[in-house]
């Protein structure tokens, strides 16, 4: 049965899709079953994977309007699947404020598919949108990236009292995965700063692995390749592949 992470975090450029993209191929690579779905309307995490959709999205699925294998597509990468996305999921929030019961309808899609997947990474749209409260609904866990620059840990409470909400009112066992720190540079104070203030606010809920600032990470998604598969020695998809280690040492 698939854990089902969602990554999330609604400041925008904290590297939360590339982060999605590769953790994702990443654990297809230690040969877990893992199922990416791109839950933002700029489809940023289907491009990255070098998928656009043919058919069904995560728009279609969540309506019920198709089958998951009508919208579920292989990547590039053997034990990674990707349920894609493009503009008309930014209409989905407009036609659920009318259902009832909208928070559910990502979970309810997803809960067939668990048993097909060892993982489930849900990538979000940079705010806190009803399609977010979607993938907080239907996580088991929430995996938050936090930048290392000025103001990285502005607006995590609002994250944080969203999780807050969400584990009230519609999912009480959404719990945090984990904290994990991108674009570090070991050398700038300004970065050790700020892990130091996210392990003093998380404690040993930061990942040991840090995502340093690196070029082929960056110029990855524009070939529509994980960094796995663009650069493999590089020292992006070694963090990546000790942060996907980290997560299936946790969730045995």
């Amino acid at each position: 049965m698939a854990k089902v992470i969602a990554i999330s975090n609604q400041k925008g450029g904290v590297g939360k899709t590339t982060t999605a993209v590769n953790l994702c191929a990443s654990l297809a690579v230690a040969e877990k079953r893992t199922l990416l779905v791109d839950l933002d309307p700029q489809g940023n995490a289907s491009s990255g994977v070098g998928v656009s959709p043919n058919g069904g999205t995560s728009y279609e699925l969540m309506l019920g309007v198709s089958a998951a294998e009508e919208c579920i597509q292989k990547s590039a990468i053997g034990f990674l699947d990707i349920l894609p996305s493009d503009r008309r999921l930014a209409g989905a929030e407009v036609e659920l404020v009318r259902e009832k019961s909208r928070e559910n309808f990502l979970k309810r899609a997803l809960e067939p598919l668990r048993q097909n997947y060892d993982f489930i990474v849900i990538d979000t749209p940079p705010s806190l949108s009803l399609l977010t409260l979607n993938a907080l609904t239907a996580a088991e866990t929430v995996l938050i990236p936090i930048q290392c620059e000025y103001y990285a840990l502005e607006g995590l409470s609002q994250l944080l009292s969203t999780v807050q909400l969400v584990q009230r009112g519609l999912n009480p066992g959404l719990r945090i995965e984990g904290v994990l720190l991108t674009m570090y540079d070991r050398r700038l104070r300004l970065s050790n700063q700020v892990a130091d203030e996210a392990i003093d606010f998380f404690g040993d809920t930061v990942y040991q692995t840090k995502i340093p600032r690196n070029v082929r990470l960056s110029e990855a998604p524009s070939f529509g390749k994980p960094i796995l598969l663009y650069d493999v020695d590089c020292v992006g998809a070694r963090s990546y592949l000790e942060l996907a280690q980290e997560v299936i040492t946790k969730n045995p």
